[in-house]
């Protein structure tokens, strides 16, 4: 019992995951977003985005070993004919539209779009695209049923 003692103890929970499909909905596109600012923000600056993940791959010798992989982020915005940026976000393989056949928002210049991604992160967190986050997902859903 002495070495128990020496010891700090204490009445510690693990933090909980989200079991909530929505906010995990949210943090899946909050996330995105993030990886887009940190996009558009180093091809301002002349850099280029490059991040990675770990995934396991097999080496020379055909054992499982664990290394950094370049992770694939696709370019949320685009332009038109008339040089116009555009922003469209993208959940469950779908575009959502912001309204009724509104499925991009006009930013104007490059520079502009940062601010542009944090007003979408704040209208994420604040469940203002709650119901197209859904509709993407369970459309989703059925596609990956039929395949199944």
């Amino acid at each position: 019992m002495s070495h128990l003692k020496n010891l700090k103890l204490a009445n510690a929970k693990p933090l909980a995951t989200h079991s909530d499909p929505i906010q995990r909905a949210r943090d899946t596109v909050v996330d995105a977003l993030a990886a887009q600012k940190t996009m558009v923000e180093a091809k301002l600056a002349g850099q280029h985005y490059a991040p990675t993940h770990k995934v396991w791959r097999k080496n020379e010798a055909g054992q499982r070993v664990l290394v950094e992989a370049p992770k694939r982020v696709r370019q949320g915005w685009f332009q038109d004919a008339y040089r116009k940026i555009f922003f469209g976000l993208r959940y469950a393989g779908k575009a959502i539209e912001f309204a009724k056949d509104k499925n991009a928002i006009e930013v104007g210049q490059l520079d502009a779009l940062p601010d542009v991604i944090d007003t979408l992160i704040e209208a994420v967190r604040a469940g203002e695209l709650d119901t197209q986050l859904a509709a993407a997902a369970a459309e989703r859903s059925k596609q990956l049923r039929k395949a199944g």
